[in-house]
């Protein structure tokens, strides 16, 4: 059994799920293995089967990461998970499939470094918290200097349990990942993953690792049944079920880029941390 599951919800996006792969391959830790779930209906793409899997330049970049992880038993499995009931009961199916004690939620259209998987899994096992988060960061702000968004509270000692809710102060710390603002502040304060820092969240979007057997006990993302099928938000009730009870933080330098590619989530009428209790 590997260590980290790292667990890929994927749409209609054949070259930006080969790009993140690819991220994958160059990881200094190589003890996990990739799990990915594709809901891609088949008028969405041209490959055979109607899923991104499918596609040329996904299935190369499998076969190279397939090799890299020859060290694992079974490193990369893939499902095809339809009809879509959403974004929760799509993480609920990929959480589902993991085994491993640790699993990072990716979203498919990022860029790694090649040191973040190891970072990651140093923090969550240090401070044994909820939850450990890289936040995205778009360079195509590198020159967006945002100081009104770059508030940062780095954690003191251990990562400690909190409870937010939206119209705190607290809730505003969400800024804090626009644009290239973590970019920025890893720069002025010459972070690098031999020197890091662990900060304050609201929540993190798009690259987490969780504890899994934490997430689990806060009930996941079963809160599925409970929302909308078209909704957004799920996972920042998430994490925020997490937080109140482990803790959970965000870590620099991120070394996560994001594509910046169109959303695939268009209706966010239904927020779920809005709709729902943030506390089990």
């Amino acid at each position: 059994m590997a260590t980290v599951d790292i667990l890929i919800p994927t749409y209609n996006r054949p070259a930006a799920l080969a790009v993140t792969l690819t991220s994958l391959i160059a990881q200094t830790y190589k003890d996990f293995r990739v799990i990915i779930s594709d809901q891609t209906e088949s008028r969405d793409t041209e490959s055979e089967d109607g899923g991104v899997i499918a596609a040329g330049e996904v299935q190369a970049v499998l076969r190279v990461l397939r090799s890299s992880l020859g060290g694992v038993s079974d490193p990369v499995q893939t499902h095809r998970h339809l009809p879509r009931r959403g974004m929760a009961e799509h993480r609920q199916f990929l959480l589902d499939q993991a085994t491993a004690p640790y699993a990072l939620f990716l979203d498919d259209d990022l860029i790694l470094e090649s040191y973040v998987v190891e970072q990651m899994l140093t923090a969550i096992q240090d401070e044994e918290c909820g939850f450990v988060g890289s936040g995205l960061i778009g360079l195509s702000f590198l020159n967006d200097v945002r100081p009104d968004q770059q508030a940062i509270e780095f954690w003191e000692g251990s990562v400690r349990p909190e409870s937010l809710h939206p119209g705190m102060p607290q809730w505003e710390r969400w800024k804090l990942h626009n644009a290239a603002n973590l970019y920025h502040i890893q720069q002025n304060l010459a972070l690098t993953p031999q020197n890091t820092r662990k900060y304050r969240v609201a929540w993190v979007g798009g690259c987490v690792l969780y504890d899994v057997a934490k997430l689990r006990s806060v009930g996941g993302f079963s809160f599925w049944r409970d929302l909308p099928e078209n909704h957004c938000g799920e996972d920042v009730l998430a994490q925020q079920r997490v937080m109140a009870q482990y803790g959970g933080c965000g870590i620099l330098p991120s070394g996560v880029y994001h594509q910046e590619l169109e959303t695939t989530i268009y209706d966010r009428s239904n927020n779920a941390p809005v709709m729902l209790p943030l506390a089990t």
